[in-house]
């Protein structure tokens, strides 16, 4: 049934309800999971209109992956926690949905699995987050959105 389940993570409880989600199908199809956590890219310039200076100066396009970093070996914790067994994590930077949707189809995924609303939070009226339409709406493959 699926051979390829990509699960985008980005730290919120729905990720992880999501991610909950793909190990039970896993378990039942033996599925391989694939972890992605998309960072937004940072221009040179966006960098240097921040009101904070550290002593150091870091781009923030590695502090951004160094955190995207953590948010993909969390989840891995928690889905091997949970029963999950074969698993890969990838870290990508560029606009969530697109990259979602470019690595579903890159890695010839049969099924996504995501949260309904990501790390922007919740807002009365909305069933669902824009990152989550807009992969449901342009995706190649069935997209489960918990």
């Amino acid at each position: 049934m699926f051979k390829r389940i990509l699960v985008p993570v980005d730290g919120s409880v729905k990720a992880l309800q999501a991610l909950d989600k793909a190990v039970e199908l896993q378990q039942l199809t033996g599925a391989d999971i694939m972890l992605l956590c998309v960072f937004k890219h940072h221009s040179l310039f966006e960098a240097s209109l921040s009101m904070v200076r550290p002593d150091q100066m870091q781009i923030p396009d590695e502090a951004l992956r160094e955190y995207a970093r953590e948010v993909i070996e969390q989840a891995r914790a928690h889905a091997l926690h949970e029963g999950a067994q074969a698993l890969r994590g990838f870290v990508k930077g560029g606009r969530p949905s697109k990259t979602i949707i470019r690595m579903a189809r890159d890695k010839d995924v049969d099924l996504i699995v995501m949260g309904s609303r990501g790390t922007t939070g919740d807002v009365d009226g909305m069933l669902m987050g824009s990152v989550s339409q807009r992969v449901a709406g342009h995706a190649h493959c069935p997209v489960l959105v918990v």
